[in-house]
């Protein structure tokens, strides 16, 4: 029997039912250790760093593309923002991925027990291992929930424990930080006779320094969460870690970035089919594109009006989208060129997020007429063309094909090769931006905010080109459009030239500078739709009426238009085992259980969250 099925019926109670005529013949052998085999620790590593997946199918489906990259004024859809925005219908929890993992660090842990001293010792490292993985996955899972089941969760196969304590935020956070403290020990002890995993860690390879150091970045994970409950305790944090001998992730070869092989495409359905999704903000766009950012190619993707399909408009007398034909030289109805700043940056433009933008007439068919972008067929159809910037799918999915825009009738050029999926988790970028943070809030660390912030963005780009190649996504380094279309990848420069633009220098009062260290950590989250969530939440940026990129209002009435800042949750049935610990949970929380109205979501704060300042209102240290 597979062990994922094995242990996932266990923790779910189920129960194998055995004849009582066989009962003598099954315990005999099964009480026969030689005819038990034995499980390889390092397959179940394996097996465990393959369940290491914080965003499937439903958390983008959902959470990530219904409701926080909209909240965070990061996304739109296509018909755009509407007056239900605030309102949570069906989402994915975020508590099944960190059992998912926990299961088979408990049955490593179970095997390790069965060996004599000796064998178990060679199994140290990877047996801590678990940890930073465990570490990740549960602040994702309280996150928008608060108190969690966590150390005596997955231990109902050998402990027969299925109703798993739950603990709080503030019970969790120092757990942690002992967790990776244990690796980190474990790790640069320097063990004898430790067995190697090598290619069986797709992540690390099996390099127990990298393990290291990617547990010690975490702890800035929990620390900038900290920030508004226990400041001291926060920073006290990041002064550790980076005086820790494990050091901390500072380059690109310090990535967690992950592929499970060739024939691993990340998730089978797709989130981003048609054009009704991940369109990008206006705001956000165009700061990007303004500011010359490269990020903006790898994240977004392009329009579908290239040259070839302007030109089809053209012949076919049909009226361009406005923000096109501005940027589009047309002479005596023949395309001639682009505007500056040229390709590929005219190829990118956002929507409004007003919930009432729909309603005025020139915005609507600018922006959400999709009737207006198509041309007709030689079969008497139509042809639709899409003239937004949505997330690149292929930056989310592997195996994902792309049919290159032109006019109707033209034969249609697909790429349609199979890519593996790699995927960043946690990054050398993100490290740099905290440190940037935490340095202005009066962290005692050696290098200067603005050297971490300068660090933090030139990661950040170079981090997403990465990605960018890895996962060949459309146009990265050939052109469909040869004579007006331009690559994407990053060419030499593009990184000293964004840095020296006034909205990315770090510049002005401590909250001006925090603003835009925020503004850089919200960009680098864009493909982090959780963390991107967690961000805004906790420092209040972008923020309303900032000279670099506004938190824009929602409705003419904004003030009393609320924005959840924490998951609706299920009363629990009690017929639920869980029931008395569920509840219990709950009230000591404060939250109003099986609840979707927004002003209350917004006003019940989860532990961490509790002092923070109001979406769009900016940092309130």
């Amino acid at each position: 029997m597979r062990y994922k099925s094995f242990l996932a019926a266990t923790l779910l109670g189920t129960s194998l039912m055995v004849a009582p005529g066989c009962q003598d013949d099954f315990a005999k052998t099964n009480t026969n250790q030689s005819a038990i085999t034995k499980a390889d620790v390092r397959y179940l590593f394996t097996q465990m760093l393959s369940e290491f997946e914080p965003s499937k199918y439903q958390q983008w489906f959902y959470n990530n593309l219904a409701y926080t990259l909209r909240w965070t004024q990061a996304n739109v859809p296509d018909g755009g923002n509407t007056s239900s925005l605030n309102l949570m219908g069906a989402f994915e929890g975020s508590q099944s991925q960190v059992i998912n993992v926990k299961l088979y660090a408990e049955e490593i842990k179970h095997v390790l027990s069965l060996m004599d001293e000796n064998e178990k010792a060679t199994y140290e490292n990877i047996n801590v291992l678990a940890n930073p993985l465990l570490v990740y996955l549960g602040i994702f899972g309280t996150d928008m929930y608060g108190s969690i089941a966590y150390t005596e969760a997955g231990r109902g196969l050998h402990e027969e424990i299925l109703t798993p304590a739950y603990q709080s935020q503030e019970e969790l956070f120092p757990i942690w930080l002992d967790q990776l403290n244990e690796t980190i020990d474990v790790l640069l002890a320097d063990k004898p006779n430790q067995v190697k995993l090598d290619a069986q860690d797709f992540v690390y390879k099996g390099d127990t320094k990298l393990w290291a150091k990617f547990a010690n970045s975490l702890k800035l994970k929990i620390a900038v969460r900290m920030l508004h409950v226990d400041k001291a305790k926060a920073l006290a944090i990041a002064e550790e870690a980076v005086n820790n001998k494990a050091g901390i992730m500072s380059g690109l070869d310090d990535d967690f970035i992950y592929c499970k092989g060739s024939q691993e495409y990340h998730f089978g359905d797709d989130v981003l089919d048609g054009q009704s999704k991940g369109i990008g903000s206006k705001q956000l766009i165009n700061f990007l594109v303004d500011n010359k950012d490269p990020r903006v190619r790898f994240i977004f993707q392009k329009n579908d009006f290239n040259s070839k399909v302007v030109q089809a408009f053209l012949d076919n007398k049909k009226e361009l989208p406005p923000y096109i034909k501005e940027v589009a030289e047309i002479k005596d109805g023949k395309f001639e060129g682009w505007k500056a700043p040229g390709e590929p940056w005219v190829r990118y433009f956002g929507s409004p997020v007003q919930t009432s933008a729909r309603e005025n007439a020139e915005i609507n068919n600018a922006y959400f007429n999709y009737d207006k972008f198509k041309l007709p067929t030689e079969d008497g159809g139509e042809k639709q063309y899409y003239p937004l910037a949505r997330m690149n799918r292929e930056m989310l999915q592997g195996q994902k094909d792309y049919t290159f825009p032109d006019a109707p009738g033209v034969s249609a050029t697909i790429d349609d090769q199979d890519r593996a999926w790699y995927g960043l988790h946690y990054s050398s970028a993100e490290v740099a931006l905290y440190l940037a943070e935490l340095k202005l809030l009066g962290a005692n660390l050696p290098g200067s905010a603005e050297s971490y912030y300068q660090e933090g963005i030139r990661l950040s780009v170079q981090e997403y080109d990465k990605l960018a190649s890895l996962n060949q996504i459309p146009y990265y380094s050939s052109v469909y459009d040869k004579e007006f279309e331009k690559t994407i990848k990053l060419e030499d420069g593009e990184i000293d030239a964004l840095l020296a633009n006034e909205k990315y220098k770090l510049s002005g009062s401590t909250k001006e500078q925090l603003e835009k260290v925020y503004i850089q950590q919200y960009v680098h989250f864009l493909l982090f739709p959780n963390e991107q969530f967690v961000q805004v939440r906790r420092s209040g940026v972008p923020m309303k009426d900032s000279k670099v990129l506004a938190w824009e209002n929602f409705t003419d009435d904004d003030a009393n238009f609320q924005i959840p800042r924490r998951w609706t949750i299920n009363t629990p049935l009690q017929s639920d085992l869980m029931y008395t610990i569920k509840k219990t949970a709950y009230e000591a929380q404060g939250f109003t259980t099986g609840t979707q109205d927004p002003a209350t979501l917004n006003r019940e704060r989860i532990w961490y969250d509790k002092g923070a300042p109001n979406f769009g209102e900016g940092p309130n240290f």
